[in-house]
């Protein structure tokens, strides 16, 4: 299913989104009418048109188009909202100026899933800030991280500091179960955002390196689709699946009460 405007999708409405791939989104899970961050993700879409378009979503019309969308649903689904301009133009992408709301709906899967493996690369996103639709750079690395026998890929900055994973940010736990999120370019995911504001366990930032790694308890991965995920090896380096701390954060997440849709 999914809407522009509210209002069904046409092909013609979709060309500038498939053609000219300029435009931002965030990704939702529901769960029975509920979102975890739900005001997280309406701020970033906000803050985001402002960057991306030079204009203000409304932000009100967007969580109403978010509603509208999900009338009748129960259960867990997975939700994205995508801005974009149906009018803009690859040689005039300056006139794009009248962003609309494309709100579509997918099958939502366990939480979390199996523990992923990664592999590292040398690179930085653009606009790392920002959750743009330009994803064909993550998904290069994340092909190739598949082909060596990997499920993911990892960023690093070329002055050799971890940043985040291909889309998803990154955290380590240290060997007194204090989780250090890596101060480097990062998105700053709404999964992360709320795990910050938790009393427990100890959080900090700071700057991790790829000589960092073995020295780490655990590493894991956090986004909407997925909570808090394990990650089982990076760049071969073994991580526990169990680990106490990770234990914790999940729990504590999924703990987090949802706000009403």
């Amino acid at each position: 299913m999914a809407e522009l405007n509210g209002n069904p999708v046409t092909l013609e409405s979709l060309q500038a989104l498939a053609l000219t791939n300029y435009g931002h989104f965030t990704s939702m899970r529901i769960e029975d009418g509920t979102v975890r961050g739900l005001s997280l993700h309406l701020d970033r879409l906000v803050r985001d048109c402002r960057i991306v378009f030079g204009v203000e979503l409304d932000r009100e019309q967007t969580h109403g188009y978010i509603r509208q969308a999900v009338q009748g649903v129960s259960g867990v689904v997975g939700l994205r909202v995508t801005i974009f301009d149906p009018a803009l133009d690859m040689g005039r992408p300056s006139d794009g100026k009248d962003p609309h709301v494309l709100v579509n709906l997918r099958p939502a899967g366990a939480m979390p899933p199996p523990p992923l493996t990664a592999k590292t690369f040398t690179f930085t996103r653009d606009n790392a800030a920002v959750k743009h639709i330009g994803l064909h750079p993550q998904l290069r690395l994340r092909r190739d991280a598949q082909l060596a026998g990997f499920d993911d890929a990892v960023f690093v900055e070329s002055d050799g500091r971890i940043s985040e994973g291909g889309t998803w940010n990154l955290g380590f736990v240290s060997q007194d179960g204090t989780v250090i999120w890596p101060d480097a370019p990062v998105l700053p995911g709404t999964t992360m955002l709320l795990l910050q504001t938790l009393d427990a366990p100890k959080q900090i930032t700071a700057p991790v390196r790829l000589a960092d790694v073995p020295n780490m308890a655990a590493a894991f991965a956090t986004n909407t689709t997925v909570g808090v995920r394990a990650v089982s090896s990076l760049d071969g380096v073994q991580f526990p699946q169990d680990h106490p701390t990770l234990t914790a954060l999940r729990d504590a997440y999924t703990a987090i009460p949802g706000e009403q849709l």
